[in-house]
């Protein structure tokens, strides 16, 4: 990892804002790109970076969307010593995400030597795009039969509930391959929620998920890190924040008037490809 060029940064930062909302797997895209360019994609190091230029698409999150935090903040400790303040809808939301982002934690953590080790695989990776490319489509069609009775929820209708399910699904995303966005935003629609409101919502989830991530393995592999040097880290990181920012921007649209089947047609061909690089033994899997 000593050898990341300043090249290598950009590229490894493009693929991180751009894949890291798309419901496409940044962690499988970044394994896949890491292996082509080189990289061992088992070493420390290059697992640290992977997680540490994450904290760039997150600073484009909590710009791009201050405004909303600010208000949830402030409705959520506003109604931690008002009752009459409960009823404020930014305060179900704001529990929502809060109670959303526990289970990832805790099943990142504990598995943190598995999800590091054994799962960073490209098998992995084109194994978890191909199945939870069918829970997409199952989530589509949940999501349509709500439609149809016209009965999908706003954001003024998010419960903490809805958090938990969403949060406890989020956990998949832990699997290379699986996508952090496409796991939480097929549980959101698969609930009833509106696309653009379940995809605000898994960005509002990214922001504790991510940053915990990112933070976390920068202090376990602090001497990898070191090793590469503060200037290919931080072009990574500027990098992938403005590439991160535009990609918010455009999902934004693009789940206003499309489903996410596009998506999955994406990941089912990258999966048959990966599935048949690998079992033609043109790359290794590790």
């Amino acid at each position: 990892m000593a050898d990341l060029s300043y090249l290598d940064a950009v590229i490894l930062g493009v693929v991180e804002g751009l894949t890291e909302y798309l419901p496409v797997s940044s962690t499988g895209h970044l394994t896949i790109t890491e292996k082509l360019l080189g990289l061992e994609v088992n070493d420390p190091a290059v697992t640290a970076y992977t997680a540490v230029i994450q904290l760039g698409a997150i600073a484009a999150t909590l710009l791009y969307f201050f405004r909303d935090i600010v208000r949830f903040a402030v409705a959520w400790f506003r109604g931690l010593g008002s009752a009459e303040a409960r009823h404020d809808p930014d305060y179900g939301l704001a529990w929502a995400v809060v109670i959303g982002s526990i289970p990832v934690g805790i099943v990142g953590f504990l598995a943190r030597d598995v999800i590091s080790g054994a799962l960073r695989s490209l098998w992995v990776v084109a194994v978890a795009l191909l199945l939870w490319s069918v829970v997409m489509v199952v989530a589509e069609r949940v999501y349509a039969r709500y439609d149809a009775r016209g009965v999908l929820r706003g954001e003024h209708s998010v419960r903490p509930i809805d958090g938990l399910v969403i949060g406890l699904v989020q956990c998949f995303s832990l699997i290379p391959g699986v996508s952090r966005s496409g796991a939480t935003i097929s549980a959101g629609i698969a609930r009833g929620i509106d696309r653009v409101t379940a995809t605000r919502l898994s960005f509002f989830l990214a922001i504790p998920a991510l940053t915990a991530a990112g933070l976390f393995q920068a202090v376990e592999e602090k001497d990898g890190l070191s090793a590469l040097g503060i200037g290919p880290v931080l072009v990574g990181l500027v990098v992938a924040f403005v590439v991160a920012y535009a990609s918010i921007a455009w999902l934004l649209r693009f789940v206003a008037s499309n489903t996410l089947l596009p998506f999955v047609w994406y990941r089912v061909g990258l999966g048959i490809l990966l599935a048949g690089v690998l079992g033609a033994g043109l790359v290794s899997a590790t």
